[in-house]
C-alpha cells in the first residue's frame, strides 16, 4: 500500500477523467451513439474513488515528526541513522558528553558493521512509530554510556559497538 501515501493513484483517475469527458463531448458533437459506454466509465471512476480514499484512511495514519521534535521528547539528546545496507532506522541516545570519535557498531536492525563518522549528516525521514527494546553499552575505559535501539524493527539480537563515541576506545563496550 505504499503507493497510497501519494497522490500517484488520484492523478491517474483524474487524467482518465478527463479522457472520458473528452471521449463524450466528441460523442455529444458527432452523435455516435456512446454515451452508455460514457456513463458506464464515469460509474467505474467514481467507485474506483470511494475504494482509494476509503483504502487512504483506512490505513494507520504514521505521525511524522522531525527529528528535533523527537529530540525534545526525551531527556538528553538522540541522534538517528540509516543503515546503507538494510536501510533501517535507528537511534542512539546522546551521553552527557560530546562524542567527537568515529564509532565502529553493528546495526541494530540487520546485524551489519559499519562506522558512523563524529558529525554524520542527519536523516530528514519518516520515523517509524514501533520502537525495539533498549541495549545499553558502557565503555570500560572512559565508563560512558550509549543507548541503542532500531526504530521499526526488533533490535539485532547480536548488536555490538566497538569503538567509544566519546574516548574513542576501540575496544567493544560492555553491554549492560
Amino acid at each position: 500500500m505504499s503507493g497510497m501515501k501519494s497522490s500517484g493513484p488520484f492523478l491517474i483517475l483524474i487524467i482518465i477523467g478527463l479522457c472520458v469527458v473528452v471521449f463524450s463531448i466528441f460523442d455529444i458533437i458527432y452523435d455516435k451513439g456512446w454515451m452508455i459506454i460514457s456513463l458506464v466509465a464515469f460509474l467505474v471512476i467514481i467507485i474506483i474513488t470511494i475504494i482509494l480514499f476509503f483504502l487512504k484512511f483506512r490505513e494507520k495514519q504514521v505521525a511524522i515528526i522531525s527529528i528535533e521534535e523527537f529530540e525534545k521528547t526525551l531527556k538528553g539528546g538522540l541522534y538517528h541513522y540509516k543503515c546503507p545496507t538494510c536501510n533501517g532506522i535507528f537511534a542512539i541516545k546522546k551521553s552527557k558528553k560530546n562524542n567527537k570519535k568515529t564509532v565502529k557498531m553493528t546495526c541494530p536492525n540487520c546485524g551489519a558493521i559499519g562506522i558512523i563518522p563524529p558529525y554524520p549528516a542527519e536523516i530528514e525521514e519518516e520515523i517509524p512509530e514501533k520502537k525495539s527494546v533498549k541495549a545499553n553499552f558502557k565503555c570500560y575505559i572512559c565508563g560512558e554510556g550509549i543507548t541503542v535501539w532500531a526504530e521499526g524493527a526488533d533490535l539485532y539480537r547480536e548488536t555490538c559497538i566497538y569503538s567509544c563515541p566519546f574516548c574513542g576506545e576501540n575496544e567493544p563496550l560492555k553491554r549492560i
